[in-house]
């Protein structure tokens, strides 16, 4: 029987996540100091979903089925929003909105911020500057796209996130080598070699920084913008440190506010939290991606707004309705490392943690990868070793503790030994 709505599910909101996403514990802690009823949605098989008591299980590839799961729920239980706390559900969440009538973006812009073909072809349209850029497909011959490509270029898979398959070529021989890779990616992945497609684009020089807002009605408004100060110029693009507030001049931070809504208004984004990437050079900000969600990984949690509100909180107070008093960004400088992954391997120990931690100005160090468990780097991981954390009066500062507490960590990562060497023994 369907329940009486009340002031109370007007605050009931469904947070769709993966089972090993780093972002559920930020979203659950900000709902619960908001007073909100959550209902989780795991990216999980229904008879899964029973055996680990999850209250609501929905596959997010199979969109159609897991709408109908999520309308059935709400028939019973209304909901007052429903948010993806990854980028893996962004466009279940729109599906599901537009069909609860709930203020979010439109599946279609959804999409397009999840695919980068249909990103840059939007962006392109609607004039944000981005990198020139073309089709091939997995099935093509690599030696064909190599001879009739500019150099440097980076290919990039159309739907992978954190930078997992881009690759910087310099050359046509290092295109093949690229482009083999991409392909046993995406094949590891389940992707055809026919009927798969991927993007060359043209390398843009310069340094990257990332934006992180939210939208209102179309409106942009900047949380807070983040310099990337270790050059990312490949061959592939792991991020490292972050810090904030930007060392950029005034003029170019807005040059960038205006780059990103431009960007997200071509997209057809208007509602919600954006995280956006561009690289700057003397010609101004280009666009790199912009995604419908915050921050990846717990790197949110360097960020407090007006009266100690986390970005999760704030995210919560937008999509429920509620005004937002203050998006002032504390004061302080901070900044967050995500510890790279050096060699694919075993992780059999891991040194110096609480020598990091003493480092001044450093709040926290977090080790997320887990012992005795096999490490895969870029281009083909999805994951760091951990985080730094620190806080500081300036970025400056802030940045050189981050960099002297990663120095004084020591992972300990047993290589791979191919079968045939272990075998002549």
């Amino acid at each position: 029987m369907r329940e009486e709505i009340t002031e109370q599910t007007k605050r009931r909101i469904l947070l769709l996540m993966s089972p090993a996403t780093y972002r559920a514990g930020a979203f659950l802690s900000a709902a619960q100091s908001l007073q909100l009823e959550v209902v989780v949605g795991i990216d999980l098989p229904e008879s899964l979903a029973d055996y680990w008591h999850v209250p609501l299980g929905v596959d997010f590839t199979n969109i159609q089925t897991s709408l109908q799961t999520i309308m059935e729920f709400a028939r019973e239980h209304p909901l007052a929003a429903v948010l993806s706390v990854d980028d893996s559900a962004s466009e279940l969440a729109a599906h599901a909105s537009a069909a609860l009538g709930l203020a979010f973006n439109s599946p279609q812009a959804a999409e397009a911020a999840r695919d980068k073909l249909l990103m840059r072809k939007l962006m392109s349209a609607g004039g944000a500057p981005c990198p020139i850029f073309r089709e091939f497909w997995l099935s093509d011959d690599p030696q064909e796209i190599a001879a009739s490509v500019s150099y440097p270029c980076v290919l990039k898979p159309r739907r992978l996130s954190g930078s997992r398959g881009v690759i910087r070529a310099n050359d046509p021989a290092e295109f093949v080598v690229a482009f083999q890779r991409l392909k046993r990616l995406l094949l590891s992945e389940g992707e055809p070699e026919y009927g798969t497609s991927f993007l060359v684009e043209d390398f843009i020089p310069g340094f990257e920084v990332a934006l992180e807002g939210i939208l209102t009605h179309g409106q942009l408004k900047v949380l807070t913008l983040f310099d990337k100060p270790d050059p990312l110029d490949g061959p592939f693009f792991e991020e490292t440190i972050y810090t904030t507030p930007s060392r950029l001049a005034e003029k170019t931070q807005q040059d960038i506010a205006r780059c990103v809504s431009l960007a997200a208004a071509s997209l057809g984004l208007r509602e919600g939290p954006v995280h956006a990437e561009l690289r700057v050079n003397e010609q101004g900000p280009w666009m790199l991606e912009i995604a419908n969600r915050s921050i990846g990984g717990l790197c949110s949690t360097v960020l407090e707004f007006g009266s100690g509100m986390c970005l999760e909180e704030l995210i919560l107070r937008h999509a429920i309705g509620e005004e937002i008093a203050s998006v002032e960004r504390d004061k302080h400088a901070a900044g967050v490392m995500m510890i790279p992954i050096p060699a694919a391997g075993m992780l059999k120990a891991v040194h110096g943690v609480e020598q990091a931690q003493a480092v001044p100005l450093i709040t926290g160090v977090e080790i997320t990868a887990k012992l005795n468990h096999q490490l895969v780097p870029l281009p083909e991981g999805a994951s760091y070793l951990g985080f730094i954390f620190a806080r500081g009066e300036t970025a400056a500062e802030v940045e050189t503790a981050i960099r002297q507490a990663h120095q004084l960590l020591h992972f300990e990562i047993r290589r791979e030994i191919p079968v045939l060497s272990r075998m002549r023994g």
